[in-house]
């Protein structure tokens, strides 16, 4: 049923949003330049890596020695807008139907995580992951990883229909509230650099 649920609204969600769509494109291609699309590996179910798709919300601006200038400087107005109204998070709707993640599950994070998580923690790619979640709904980006990860793995053993539609309908809110966008003085969250729980650790 959840997967039939996903690809239904997935294609209604992508078929209504399709002008929104192409005006974002084309002033994406206008101030950031290309790509218009953001493509980076992540991990899905059972940790099996897939590319996953957002709208570019930053600059290629970068230092003398020709590295990335830091996440904060990149991020412009535009690309801050994108972010607060989850404009760039769009394109995921295309990682749901192809099959690679789902309307509700734990957000898709960094393959450089995999082998920083607990066992309790790495619990949370036992279910497809998720343009929005548990934890997004409670806290999104201004809680600790811990408890993210212990929000995550709730829903992981918690899941229902009736809840996924519940975290669908409290999503829409919080994005109309603009809350927990960032970490304050991150353009969204400091990385994760391992959890201080040594206990399960693989």
């Amino acid at each position: 049923m959840k997967r039939i649920f996903d690809l239904v609204v997935s294609v209604i969600i992508l078929i209504l949003l399709s002008p929104i769509m192409l005006s974002i494109a084309i002033l994406i291609r206008l101030k950031l330049g290309s790509p218009i699309f953001f493509k980076q590996q992540r991990p899905g179910l059972h940790s099996k890596p897939f590319y996953f798709y957002k709208f570019r919300s930053m600059t290629d601006e970068k230092n003398e020695d020709g590295e990335l200038l830091p996440d904060e400087i990149r991020l412009t107005s535009f690309g801050k807008f994108l972010r607060k109204s989850s404009f760039d998070e769009f394109p995921q709707l295309i990682n749901v139907i192809k099959g690679d993640i789902s309307l509700v599950g734990p957000r898709p994070l960094l393959m450089d995580y995999l082998q920083l998580y607990t066992k309790e923690q790495a619990k949370r790619h036992l279910v497809k992951p998720g343009i929005t979640g548990w934890a997004q709904i409670n806290g999104r980006n201004t809680i600790s990883w811990e408890e993210k990860f212990k929000l995550d793995v709730w829903y992981v053993n918690n899941r229902t229909f009736l809840l996924d539609i519940k975290i669908l309908f409290l999503t829409v809110y919080k994005v109309f509230k603009s809350q927990g966008i960032n970490q304050p003085g991150y353009a969204t969250v400091e990385k994760f650099k391992g959890s201080n729980i040594r206990e399960g650790k693989r």
